[in-house]
């Protein structure tokens, strides 16, 4: 989604400093770390070895205008690990104040190149609350083929561009057990991912922004997440609301290729706007048993269409298994989906094309490609005409509830 908000670009020379410095193997217990100086972490664990902090109080004030040097390499936050380092921090509290004022930052030291091999900085934390205030802000960061495993945490965000978990250029991986992740700003989804995020068992929750956002070739898995997403105000370049928003902005932050989202179990719930929103780049969707609550009243599953950024086409694949899908599936005039429903799976919804966005200006007037594989076990019941490309499966299974189906021009007589 880019950093609106926060000021400053990204320089070639880092130059790194901190409150206190660890460059050393150590183990350190209830200590307090402590700054208010720009640029400066409150803490800098930078080393190969192997670092442990246990119940720490971790304080950082004092804005940065570096930018993308806060957001690509870790400048400025309350804690950062670098250089090849596996830190453990368990208990304790970080609070920052700041712009540019990231939490727990695991920067992997691959200079921010997709793709490229991180250096081995593992940040494992458990048990510890972490709290932003700042634009820029996110709670557990990862950048730069760094690994971040978290657990247990609780993590509340309230600046723009905040995301309590949040990566950005160069990757990694992220994976999170249990806790709670709440984000207050505009432009700040719970999780935004130019990584391969993985989240388990966990009480996920965006009071203003979307509540996951992934951009490229990039990845979130939740596992049995309780997510709860109220989008009320449209961020950057964004022309619509929505819950999950999988997209390609091309600014450099994520490498071009499929984009995956998947939800085993668990609760969506969305309080306005789309609950799913593909733009700009090809995404898997993959749901397995999930509750799916749309309180929108519009009630749009899906929209696949443009939407204000250029480079990609439009395309989604929906995969679901043992689903439960409702509501309307949008689909634009240039653009691509390919619907399959498995194992038991029920839509009970249409297809259209004719897309209006949150500013009331017209997207598209009619429906794109769209491809549906009706499993055996699996029943369609129309609720309004529906437009499609193609159709595979027994078509006895569509309910077409006084409605008319057509595939490839032709109305499908069966009922």
């Amino acid at each position: 989604m880019g950093k609106p908000g926060v000021p400053g670009s990204r320089q070639t020379d880092i130059k790194y400093s901190g409150s206190k410095e660890l460059t050393a193997e150590a183990t350190e217990t209830g200590k307090t770390y402590q700054s208010e100086k720009t640029d400066e972490s409150a803490l800098l664990i930078s080393t190969k070895e192997a670092v442990n902090i246990f119940q720490p109080t971790i304080s950082k004030t004092g804005s940065s205008d570096g930018g993308d040097n806060c957001s690509f390499y870790g400048v400025n936050a309350a804690l950062l690990v670098k250089g090849g380092s596996t830190t453990t921090i368990k208990g304790g509290m970080i609070t920052s104040d700041g712009t540019g004022a990231n939490g727990v930052f695991s920067y992997g030291g691959n200079g921010g190149h997709n793709g490229g091999q991180g250096d081995g900085t593992t940040v494992v934390i458990e048990d510890t609350k972490i709290t932003t205030t700042g634009d820029g802000s996110g709670g557990i960061m990862t950048t730069g083929g760094g690994v971040m495993k978290a657990k247990n945490l609780t993590v509340n965000t309230s600046g723009r561009s905040s995301a309590p978990i949040r990566t950005d250029r160069g990757g990694g991986i992220v994976t999170v057990e249990g806790g709670c992740y709440t984000s207050n700003g505009l432009g700040s989804p719970v999780i935004y991912s130019t990584a391969d995020v993985t989240v388990s068992d966990a009480m996920l929750t965006s009071n203003k922004s979307e509540g996951v956002c992934i951009e490229g070739k990039n990845s979130i898995t939740l596992n049995n997440c309780q997510m709860t997403v109220s989008n009320t105000q449209r961020n950057g370049h964004a022309q619509f609301l929505d819950a999950i928003m999988i997209y390609q902005s091309f600014s450099g932050d994520a490498d071009s290729g499929n984009s995956h989202f998947t939800m085993n179990g668990g609760s969506l719930t969305n309080r306005q706007g789309h609950l799913f929103h593909v733009t700009n780049t090809n995404a898997i969707i993959s749901l397995n048993s999930v509750k799916l609550v749309n309180d929108d009243p519009a009630k749009v599953l899906l929209s696949v269409c443009a939407d204000g950024w250029q480079g990609a086409t439009n395309k989604a694949t929906l995969n679901v298994s043992r689903q439960q899908l409702e509501g309307t599936i949008l689909v634009g005039s240039d653009s691509e989906l390919t619907l399959t429903l498995a194992d038991g799976s029920t839509f009970n919804g249409c297809i259209g094309g004719n897309i209006t966005n949150a500013a009331g200006d017209s997207v598209s007037k009619e429906t794109g490609t769209v491809h549906v594989t009706l499993g055996d076990d699996c029943t369609w019941t129309l609720t309004a005409d529906t437009y499609i490309t193609s159709l595979k499966g027994d078509a006895g299974r569509i309910k077409t509830n006084g409605h008319r189906l057509f595939v490839d021009g032709s109305e499908m007589t069966n009922e």
